[in-house]
């Protein structure tokens, strides 16, 4: 399947913003601590889940060092909604060790740093670097992964080769935007099963099926 070629580019750019102009992370948070604790809590569970446990949590222990002397078994059921809630309350309550501990309760704005957390892996800490701290990242999730190779912007056979590929073709100061405009997509248009592609407002790009 053939890529996007560098022309194309900024007409992709363009209508992907014009779409999808308010497109913004979907977890609810009020700083990079809760945000930090919430994109840990959404892997392999939906944005809405993570929602309905996170105000409980936040309300009840708002800092790093109030999360990390909980019980195992009260934190187990504040986020017994959503899965792997056992292994995700285990790293939680780590990290928060860490956090309180290492760096005063605060977020580090460092990735090195960050993906030494438990519970944080690379998408998680470019997550909180772009929504936190503004810095241009794209973090490869599931919709961005499987946009990304079937729209034809890389032909990459896993996330860490996508995420290079995308930095590589697309100007950095789109990222953080297309990011989360690609999101979106997949979750309104461009689904993982019957991608709406007569609705589509890149489909002229795409390279799906040999549209392009």
């Amino acid at each position: 399947m053939a890529r996007l070629c560098k022309k194309e580019v900024p007409d992709f750019v363009d209508r992907m913003e014009k779409l999808y102009p308010e497109a913004e992370c979907a977890l609810k948070f009020e700083n990079p601590f809760q945000l930090l604790i919430a994109v840990v809590l959404s892997a392999q569970t939906t944005d809405k889940s993570v929602n309905t446990v996170t105000p409980r949590l936040f309300a009840e222990h708002p800092d790093a060092a109030s999360i990390a002397a909980m019980p195992q078994e009260e934190l187990e059921d504040i986020l017994r909604r959503i899965g792997m809630y056992r292994t995700k309350a285990k790293n939680i309550r780590a990290l928060c060790s860490i956090l309180a501990e290492k760096h005063g309760g605060r977020v580090p704005e460092n990735y090195d740093e960050l993906v030494a957390l438990p519970g944080v892996g690379r998408k998680t800490a470019n997550v909180v670097l772009s929504v936190a701290f503004g810095q241009p990242r794209i973090a490869v999730d599931t919709h961005v992964f499987r946009l990304a190779n079937r729209i034809g912007l890389a032909q990459e056979p896993d996330v860490l080769k996508t995420e290079l590929a995308l930095m590589k073709l697309l100007p950095e100061e789109h990222w953080i935007r297309l990011h989360h405009a690609l999101i979106w997509h997949g979750r309104q248009v461009c689904t993982s099963r019957n991608p709406k592609c007569g609705v589509c407002g890149i489909a002229d790009l795409c390279r799906k099926n040999g549209l392009k």
